[in-house]
């Protein structure tokens, strides 16, 4: 009998169904107490720099939620958000630290700027060119971060260390093309590749101005929790990050599994590379860059790595990010005051990872042994 079997057996029979609910509550309350206590902290810094902090939060609702327009603009930033938290979770399932969304993104929206140039110049019609761009950033960002996968298996680096550092390969490479052999000599102050066009740009959902990466990101996120919770690669993946020694001691073929977790979240960060590309900025150039990989991690954490509940805090983080412009109107405090919001709730979701499983609120009551 394993630990995990003994310790079934002695939680009573009518216990069972209880306990799955308990760990519901739990993965739920311990985020939401974090971000109370991270709100709750952060107005004390406000108060100590002499700011309102319920003008503050006011205008965090407005500008995120407050309107149409808000709500809308909430929803465009909250678009990378998903696919850059995907980019997280999914490689946390399997036991991985990856930490290289960011440099996915960039790489992915670089490489769909470069490919289509020559089909813009060839005249290629627009769906077949977005096409090939999608398809492109895809296969970058996959290979990109899957190479890091097989390091951590095939070699034993570091995958946190080796997936930040090659983050910043990713930004160089861009840099390097972007202010060199492919940079537009119309991009006097800031070096840019060419631009696609107009009659190339992703356009919106109908009746919205939210551009089509929110409803990619809503459906991807959907699909990866299909796989990895109703699947039998989703359970060898889990039994993999949960006992990497038991998974090789059942035979799972660990090292494929972990590059290709680690390929589908390079493939869905360098996604959203291409949907800024094609639908934000229109070209390739250090806009690419805007730190949207890394906050993605905070969302995974909030998220407890639950593809599901990506969307919701994505759009929670893409509200927080609208309201940065109001703030600053408004109250007079630069755009980094989000920033170090966000900074100060990571901190304290650290802090809460230690509570699970040891409150015991969530922990079951049992009222006998089995015989």
């Amino acid at each position: 009998m394993t630990a995990e079997t003994a310790d079934t057996a002695a939680i009573p029979a009518k216990a069972g169904p209880s306990l799955g609910l308990l760990r519901f509550a739990e993965a739920v309350s311990i985020p939401i107490g974090a971000l109370v206590v991270s709100a709750l902290l952060f107005a004390l810094f406000l108060v100590a720099i002499g700011k309102d902090p319920l003008q503050f939060y006011q205008l965090i609702w407005t500008g995120g939620f407050g309107s149409s327009f808000s709500i809308q603009n909430s929803l465009q930033r909250a678009a990378p958000l998903i696919l850059t938290g995907l980019a997280f979770a999914i490689p946390a399932r399997i036991g991985l630290t990856m930490i290289g969304g960011e440099g996915a993104l960039v790489l992915g929206g670089f490489s769909a700027a470069a490919i289509a140039i020559p089909l813009v110049s060839n005249a290629v019609p627009p769906p077949l060119t977005l096409l090939v761009m999608a398809l492109t950033a895809v296969l970058t960002g996959g290979l990109w971060v899957g190479f890091t996968g097989w390091l951590k298996y095939a070699r034993g680096v570091n995958e946190t260390i080796a997936s930040l550092l090659m983050s910043y390969i990713a930004i160089a490479i861009m840099n390097f093309f972007v202010e060199g052999a492919l940079r537009d000599p119309a991009s006097a102050n800031k070096p840019s590749t060419m631009p696609i066009g107009d009659a190339y740009r992703i356009g919106s959902i109908p009746g919205t101005d939210v551009h089509w990466g929110f409803a990619a990101g809503v459906v991807l996120a959907l699909l990866l929790w299909v796989l990895m919770s109703r699947t039998t690669f989703g359970f060898a993946a889990r039994m993999t990050g949960g006992n990497l020694r038991a998974a090789r001691a059942q035979g799972l073929p660990v090292g494929w599994l972990m590059v290709v977790c680690c390929a589908i979240a390079g493939a869905a960060a360098g996604l959203a590379g291409f949907f800024e590309v094609a639908a934000i900025h229109g070209q390739a150039n250090a806009s690419l860059v805007a730190g949207y990989g890394f906050t993605g991690i905070l969302v995974a954490f909030l998220a407890r790595q639950n593809p599901l509940a990506v969307i919701p805090v994505a759009i929670l983080f893409g509200a927080l990010a609208a309201a940065g412009g109001v703030i600053q109107r408004r109250m007079g405090m630069p755009d980094a005051t989000i920033l170090v919001l966000q900074g100060m709730m990571f901190v304290v979701l650290l802090v809460s990872e230690t509570f699970y499983g040891r409150l015991k609120l969530f922990q079951p009551k049992a009222t006998g042994q089995r015989a």
